[in-house]
């Protein structure tokens, strides 16, 4: 059955913003307005040295991304999040490092740049927590297809206005969802859009 929503939280375009969300607490994922990735980071509420890890993810569930019903673990091998429902084409990545200064500055960009780092950073230290690890993100809606030589290559992202996907927390959590801003190569189409997260009842 459909949950109803409790609480949209909107996450502006090039920004990031943190929710906890409690052990059993489900939340949806929203590409508000289209072929916008979203870099995800889920930690511990008790301990954030313990966080979604995308190595220990793929190990466990012997796949490059969970599948609708599978967990996903963290840096001690634990379910932090289970994927609920995939409401969306369904093409993820979690290969990909978040977006960063250096990045920008590699593609060309001279001066400040948004990026996913500084988004987690920013919206972590909002809730108290001012140094934490920058984990490999669950980089939603995502498409990085893998070539038959093993390259990799960026493709816009094929979401649609109000495509999803529907997560539960499977312990007492932080979640933070940064509205990705990367702009010099295709994955979030014609530029950076809003995404929204869902607080499910």
């Amino acid at each position: 059955m459909d949950r109803s929503i409790h609480e949209r939280i909107r996450v502006p375009a090039r920004e990031g913003r943190a929710v906890p969300i409690p052990a059993g607490g489900q939340f949806r994922v929203v590409d508000v307005e289209g072929q916008q990735v979203g870099d995800l980071f889920a930690f511990s509420a008790r301990d954030v040295g313990e966080y979604a890890s995308a190595e220990h993810t793929r190990v466990g569930i012997a796949r490059l991304f969970p599948r609708v019903g599978e967990a996903f673990l963290t840096n001690r091998r634990r379910p932090i999040l289970t994927l609920l429902a995939e409401d969306s084409p369904g093409v993820n990545d979690m290969l990909m490092a978040a977006c960063d200064p250096e990045r920008y500055r590699l593609l060309g960009v001279t001066g400040w740049h948004a990026s996913c780092e500084e988004n987690l950073r920013r919206a972590m230290a909002g809730l108290g927590h001012p140094s934490v690890e920058v984990p490999q993100p669950i980089n939603l809606f995502m498409d990085v297809p893998i070539g038959p030589d093993g390259a990799l290559s960026f493709r816009a992202a094929g979401t649609r206005p109000g495509d999803s996907v529907t997560l539960r927390a499977e312990m007492d959590a932080i979640v933070v969802l940064s509205a990705c801003p990367q702009d010099l190569n295709p994955v979030n189409g014609p530029g950076p859009t809003s995404l929204a997260i869902d607080l499910l009842d």
